[in-house]
């Protein structure tokens, strides 16, 4: 390790000095800001290393006013007993801290449930982080609203509404809802129901997708059917097996989420009926456990490693600033044994 003429590490002035650029842009690049271009940045660091400087993390973040922290919010106003350990959520929550910690910082993780009021304003207002990635719009699309133009370091994961002021990252729902009962459409379904919750927005531009492919479905396909379900596993077996028990007549489905695909498929395969000789199920994430189920699940695909660093590339970029647009995914749709084509 070479150290300065007088023997000493070298200090930030001495890096910026030998690199040609300004302190501020050795702080950005030793922070692994994406504001510094990449190649600038590595150029930075083997300086860094070479020079035997040492970042004074308390230092930094005193005079950044940083706590090297990241808030993941989580309001469930809409779906008080989605449990954390839903897959949906873990397999997010993992690709979040993957990419949250490379960047060298810390996830404070909170849920929010009804009644709660603020909830943003209060995590804002209480200095613990230094930006926030809410999970889901739930029903507080209007907070997210009011929230964004006067603060800036919050991305939101979840569908992109007209007017919408917030930063999303999200998937093309209505496209895959769209490819999805196109897909049933094709293997001559005709009589296929939703079911799901639409009040969730996420869920309401899938439902959108499903009406819009059915209106351009061949005569004799039957009208647009909403099955109401809660997004928890037992709440969907219960509202699909209530259906069948009053005699509902479908051959396929189009399931808001993977969870209430699976949680359908046991009420139908219980009730006697074969899947999918009988009735095809499209479910909609991708989770880990779709390509185990039995049969395997047919589902669009949503690219969630590929959404966690999208969320945190922005937030990053919004903590440093810039005024960053939303992104919208497109999905894809997997065909396998639930509803072949």
């Amino acid at each position: 390790m070479r150290k300065t003429p007088s023997g000493k590490p070298a200090t930030m002035a001495d890096l910026a000095r030998l690199a040609g650029v300004h302190p501020s842009t050795i702080s950005r690049a030793l922070a692994g800001s994406p504001l510094v271009e990449a190649g600038k940045r590595e150029q930075i660091r083997r300086l860094a290393r070479e020079r035997g400087y040492v970042i004074n993390s308390v230092a930094r973040n005193l005079r950044l006013k940083r706590t090297q922290t990241l808030t993941v919010a989580i309001p469930l106003q809409h779906e008080a007993g989605q449990p954390l350990t839903d897959p949906f959520f873990v397999e997010m929550l993992g690709h979040l801290a993957e990419a949250i910690t490379q960047r060298g910082y810390g996830m404070f993780l909170q849920k929010f449930l009804p009644p709660v009021r603020e909830w943003l304003q209060s995590l804002i207002g209480s200095g613990r982080a230094d930006g926030i990635i809410v999970i889901g719009q739930s029903t507080e699309h209007e907070t997210l609203q009011r929230v964004a133009s006067s603060y800036l370091p919050l991305v939101v994961w979840g569908g992109h509404l007209k007017g919408q002021a917030y930063c999303s990252v999200g998937t093309d729902n209505a496209g895959g809802a769209l490819a999805a009962v196109a897909h049933l459409l094709g293997s001559g379904r005709r009589r296929i129901l939703f079911i799901g919750d639409p009040t969730v927005p996420e869920i309401r531009l899938r439902h959108e997708g499903y009406r819009l492919a059915l209106s351009k479905a061949p005569r004799g396909t039957g009208a647009p059917r909403l099955l109401p379900a809660h997004l928890t596993a037992d709440a969907a077996y219960d509202a699909m097996s209530e259906f069948i028990r009053k005699g509902g007549r479908f051959d396929a489905v189009f399931a808001a989420t993977d969870v209430i695909a699976i949680s359908a498929m046991r009420a139908i395969i219980a009730s006697g009926l074969s899947v999918p000789k009988d009735v095809a199920v499209v479910g909609f994430d991708d989770i880990a456990i779709s390509a185990h189920t039995t049969p395997r699940l047919t589902t669009v695909r949503q690219d969630l490693e590929r959404g966690a660093r999208t969320l945190v590339d922005l937030l990053f970029r919004r903590i440093e600033g810039e005024e960053t647009p939303s992104a919208t995914m497109p999905a894809e749709l997997i065909v396998r044994e639930s509803a072949p084509s």
